[in-house]
C-alpha cells in the first residue's frame, strides 16, 4: 500500500489506512501472544547519543522506504503508558512548516522524540529552555536542528521586505545564516540549521554541559520534501 503520491509526499488517507490496518496487526500480535504489542513508551532506556540519533536516521530511511513501523503500535495503549510520564530518547527543533511531520518523518510513535516547532526553526530562548527541560529533566540523549527544504521564513529573511504583524521578528535570529550564504536559499537554510545547531551547544550552559560529558549531541540536519531524505550536515 503506497504512503506517497505521485509527487512524492505523504498521502494522508493511506497513511490513515496503515495506522488502521497497523493497529489491527498489534491487536492480533497480543492477543496470539507473540511480541506483536507496542514498543515501550519508555523509549529512552540506557541509550548513548550516537544510537539516539542512529535511532531517528534509521526512522527516517524506513519512512523513506515506505516501510513504517509506529503505526503497527497500539496507540491507545501507549498513551496510557505515557500519561504520567514521559521519557523521549531524542529532541528535534524543526520548522513550523506542515509538510514537515517529524515523528512520521522519524517513523517514532507517541512518547519517543521531544518536538519543538517554529518557523525557520530558530533557537529563540523559550525553544531553547524547552530543549534543556528535555535534555536536563526527560533525559533526551539526542538534539537534532531540522532545516528544510524551500523554507518560506529563510525565504523572506532573504527578501527582507515589510511584512504584516510580527512575522519580521523572524528575520533576527535568521540574519547570520542570510550574511553568510544569501541569497543561496538552500545554502542559507543548511547554514541556518548548523548555526542555530551551535548556539544551542554555545548559549546554553545546560546543554553545553551535557554536551561536554558526553550524554548528549546536538547535530544539524536537512530534510528533503521532495524525497523525504533527512541528511546530517556537517
Amino acid at each position: 500500500m503506497r504512503a506517497w503520491d505521485e509527487r512524492g509526499r505523504v498521502d494522508r488517507r493511506s497513511v490513515l489506512r496503515l495506522a488502521a490496518v497497523g493497529g489491527a496487526v498489534a491487536a492480533l500480535g497480543v492477543a496470539a501472544g507473540r511480541g506483536g504489542g507496542p514498543r515501550p513508551a519508555s523509549a529512552q532506556a540506557t541509550g548513548t547519543p550516537d544510537e539516539a540519533l542512529k535511532a531517528l536516521m534509521d526512522g527516517n530511511a524506513r519512512f523513506t522506504a515506505n516501510r513504517l513501523t509506529s503505526f503497527q503500535e497500539d496507540l491507545t495503549l501507549l498513551a496510557q503508558k505515557t500519561a504520567e510520564k514521559q521519557e523521549p530518547f531524542a529532541a528535534v527543533l524543526s520548522c513550523a512548516d506542515s509538510r514537515l511531520p517529524v515523528e512520521i518523518v522519524f517513523d517514532q510513535s507517541i512518547g519517543h522524540v521531544f518536538v519543538t516547532r517554529v518557523a525557520g526553526n530558530v533557537a529563540t530562548p523559550e525553544i531553547i529552555a524547552s530543549l534543556e527541560y528535555g535534555a536536563a529533566v526527560l533525559g533526551t540523549r539526542a538534539i537534532m536542528v531540522l532545516g528544510h527544504a524551500a523554507c518560506g521564513a529563510v525565504t523572506a529573511a532573504i527578501a527582507g521586505k515589510a511584512v504584516p504583524g510580527q512575522i519580521s521578528a523572524l528575520y533576527a535570529p535568521l540574519r547570520p545564516a542570510v550574511d553568510q550564504a544569501g541569497p543561496d536559499l538552500e545554502a542559507t537554510i543548511r547554514a541556518n540549521a548548523r548555526l542555530q545547531a551551535s548556539l544551542l551547544r554555545q548559549a546554553s550552559p545546560v546543554i553545553a554541559g551535557l554536551v561536554a560529558q558526553g550524554k548528549v549531541s546536538v547535530v544539524a540536519a536537512y530534510y528533503d520534501l521532495a524525497s523525504g531524505v533527512v541528511s546530517l550536515l556537517k
